[in-house]
Order: C-alpha cells, then structure tokens, then sequence
C-alpha cells in the first residue's frame, strides 16, 4: 500500500502532467466547448495534479527522514525561496484573488514541476526512463499533427471548438494572409516554434551521439517524424525568435561534440559560410518572403501595427517598469493573469517579465536559480539528453529576449521537467557513449 500511494500514483500523476500537457490547448478547448460550466475550471487540471503530488512527495520525503538531504541542495533552496518570495509579495502587493491566483499558476507551475520530479526521480530513480519516453511520445504528437496540419483546411481546428473566444485555429505574419502559422497541439505558432527548437536539438544530440542506433527501425521511425516534423513546425510556424534560437541550439550542439576536431581552417570556413547567409539575407531584403517572414515591415499587410513595434514598444515599457518598481508590480500583475485586474499589461520579455511580476530579488533569484542548472547541465553534456536540455535552454533564452516563452505551460513544463530529469539521478546521464562513441 506504501508503495503504491508514495511511489506509483506520484509518478503516474507526474507521468500524465508530462504526457498530456502538450494536449493540453485541444483538449481544454474540446471539453469547454460542449460543457462551458468547465470551461475555467478544466484549465488548471494540472495544477491540482501538481498539488496533489507535490503533498504525496512531500509526505514521502519526510517519512523516509529524506528532508535534511534536500533542504541543503541549492537548486531547491532557490526552487522554494522564489515560491515564498511570490506568495509574500501576493500580501504586500495584492492583485485581487483572480489575478494572484492565475499569477502564482503561470509564475510557479514549471518551478513546482522541476522541483518535484528532481526530488521524486532522486528517490525513485527506475521511473527515469519512463519520463524520457513520455517525452519522447508527446514530441511525435506534437510534431506529427504539425506535418497532418500541413495539408488540412486552415480552419480545421475549428472543429474542436476553436475560435476568437478560444484560441484561434491559426494565425498569419502581420494579417497577410499568404502566410498562415499554424499551432499544431499549441497555444499558438511561437509556442509550436519553441517546441520544434527542442525537439531539433534532442534529434540532431541524439544523432551525433547515438547515429549507429537508428538502424533500428522503431527508433528510426520516431527520430525521422520528429526530426521532419521539427523542420516542418519551424517553418510553418514562422517564429524569427524559434528558428534564431534552433541554430543557436544546434550550433552548441555541434560545437560541443565536433569542437575539439576542428582546426583554424575548419572554423574559417565555418565562419564565411556565416557571414555569406548573413550577407545573403541583407541583399534579398526587399523580396516578398524576406520583408514579410524576416523583416515584418510589408505595409501592405493590413495591420495597423507590426510585430516588430510592438515588440519594442512591450520591452521599452517593460524595462522602465522595472527599473522604477523594485518590488515589482505584484504577482498577476503581468500578462494573461493581468486581464482579471485593472491594468492589463503585457510584457514580451521572458527576464522583464519575471521583474515585473517579483521585483528586483525575484528576478535575482530566478537567475541564480538558471544559472545553477545550467551549469550542473554543462557537467552532463557528453549525454545526448543532457546536451540537448542545455542547449535548447539557450535557445529558450534568446526566445525570452523577445517573449516571455515559460508563461506558455506546455513549453515550460516540458523544458524544466527534461531539466529535473537530467539533473535528478546522479551518474544516470552521465554514462556518455564517449568511450566508443556508442
């Protein structure tokens, strides 16, 4: 009995946020849809799932006289000190219980995530492989409904109860409607984007690490729909900051694996093939797919203001705002969480965003908090998976340049769950094929 309510329905209930969080948009939509008495309340079903297990957990530590061990790890020291930090700012700058509420879902949701699969797979580690494989299963969902949407009517989500009430069942580059972006399982095409980076890295990682065993044909089926479908959701989706962010992350990738080979002349080479796109890029400016896709500045489109201004208008604001409030604007003062209040504000800047909603010390804090995994990632970077986390958690950093890219659940949960996964066991991913490159 112990067993069961302390070690398998805690991984089945971290199993299934894992799974079906990247069904999330569809699902929540369907469902609210036809019974519209849920359609709020079906959305934070996996924050009580998360609650739920984190109490499970919890208990668990405790009873096996675990807690000592955890409280002095840092990652969780900065994991808890953060969560306080935004449940002592909803007292001392109240936003109204609905938007405190939604704040502290979209600020501490992927937090609790990493927090308690790092705990529960340190004291469980055999479940290791099984959160690897949902993970593996939600990129074919995502990616091969990415490639069936390529051929499908526009509109087909709109089926599911898609729409401007909803979620939109697609979108286009500035209202031009040459360039329809599509959104896959998704909130949207830059969330799709996101996610296609990931994926491209775990493939192109586990290429170079594991090439000789996609000879097998289950894994060679798998690597070869995710790997055309990444392409594809990237394309498709036209996120400038994803595909920036891709070659970032495929180019750490490479580095990283190949580096130590390469000698003046490869790095030269390297460098004017760079410098040949770059120059490539600038001479085609005018063209129709480079001033719509690349440059949005076509004022033929029909929108009256393009993304690239109210990108710069979202991060001048953001960084004034920062920069006179130190404590912030109060937890649910900033994006969707923000619509339940009085003043609506949007902030298109993964940092600026976490400033506005926590002040100065939360921003410090949550900077800490990355820099601490991304350097225990770096120790794990001659593993696949491990390489692949830290490499697209700097391609998720140039997205939060431009958007604040761990407000969307299912990016975030499935980027700092991967994280919890590769820091939890100690030596699990550090078995590298480096030995025979096996």
């Amino acid at each position: 009995m112990k067993r069961l309510i302390y070690q398998r329905i805690p991984a089945w209930l971290l199993l299934a946020i894992f799974g079906l969080i990247v069904v999330h948009a569809p699902l929540t939509v369907f469902i609210g849809a036809r019974i519209p008495e849920l359609a709020v309340g079906i959305k934070a079903w996996k924050e009580v799932l998360l609650v739920a297990t984190v109490l499970l957990v919890g208990i668990d530590v405790i009873r096996r006289k675990k807690l000592g061990l955890f409280v002095r790890d840092r990652l969780l020291q900065l994991a808890v000190g953060y969560a306080l930090l935004h449940f002592i700012l909803v007292v001392l700058l109240p936003q109204g219980i609905g938007a405190a509420l939604a704040g502290l879902a979209i600020d501490l949701r992927f937090i609790a995530y990493f927090a308690v699969v790092y705990i529960f797979l340190r004291i469980h580690p055999g479940y290791t492989r099984r959160f690897v494989m949902v993970g593996i299963g939600g990129a074919v969902v995502v990616l091969g409904f990415a490639l069936v949407q390529m051929v499908l009517p526009k509109d087909a989500l709109s089926v599911l109860g898609y729409g401007e009430k909803t979620i939109m069942p697609y979108m286009t580059v500035d209202k031009n409607p040459a360039y329809i972006r599509i959104n896959s399982t998704m909130r949207g095409p830059n969330p799709l984007g996101a996610y296609a980076m990931m994926a491209l890295g775990g493939v192109v990682a586990y290429g170079v690490y594991k090439l000789r065993r996609l000879s097998r044909m289950r894994t060679s089926l798998l690597f070869e729909i995710i790997t055309v479908g990444a392409f594809v959701a990237l394309w498709a989706s036209y996120s400038r900051s994803a595909l920036i962010a891709a070659v970032v992350t495929v180019a750490i990738i490479l580095a990283v694996r190949f580096g130590s080979r390469l000698d003046w002349r490869h790095w030269l080479g390297i460098s004017g093939a760079v410098l040949f796109v770059i120059s490539a890029g600038i001479l085609a400016r005018d063209t129709p797919f480079i001033a719509n896709v690349v440059l949005h500045n076509n004022p033929t489109t029909g929108a009256s203001i393009d993304s690239n201004t109210a990108h710069a208008s979202s991060l001048s604001e953001g960084l004034v705002a920062m920069l006179r409030q130190p404590l912030g604007g109060g937890v649910g003062s900033t994006g969707s969480a923000s619509l339940m209040g009085d003043m609506p504000t949007i902030i298109e800047n993964q940092l600026l965003f976490v400033a506005h909603e926590s002040g100065w010390l939360g921003l410090a804090v949550f900077i800490w908090l990355l820099f601490e995994i991304f350097r225990r990632l770096w120790r794990r970077r001659r593993n696949w998976l491990g390489l692949t986390v830290f490499a697209s958690g700097v391609g998720m950093l140039v997205i939060g340049l431009i958007l604040p890219v761990w407000v969307d659940d299912t990016v975030s949960i499935v980027w700092w769950g991967l994280a919890a996964i590769v820091l939890a066991k100690e030596g699990y991913y550090e078995r590298t094929t480096d030995k025979k490159t096996a």
